[in-house]
């Protein structure tokens, strides 16, 4: 049990780090051609994600504290 843990485990950090090196990407094929990449505006998504840690106060900095942590390097293993 404890592979198959493992293997999803596995899986599923390979498929994040597939989704965070696409954001690069569509920023830049958005800034390029000015058109959404697979219908999200990317763009967009990230303009209210970071206003709406920003009205929050010092809720959305602890929150903001709370996302870099899961992508920084030398977590728990």
């Amino acid at each position: 049990m404890e592979k198959v843990f493992n293997l999803l485990n596995d899986f599923l950090g390979g498929l994040g780090k597939l989704f965070l090196a696409l954001v690069p990407v569509s920023i830049l094929w958005f800034v390029l051609s000015g058109t959404s990449v697979f219908g999200i505006d990317v763009i967009a998504n990230l303009t209210s994600l970071v206003s709406g840690l920003g009205q929050g106060g010092f809720v959305g900095l602890v929150v903001l504290v709370i996302v870099c942590s899961f992508f920084a390097p030398g977590g728990k293993k």
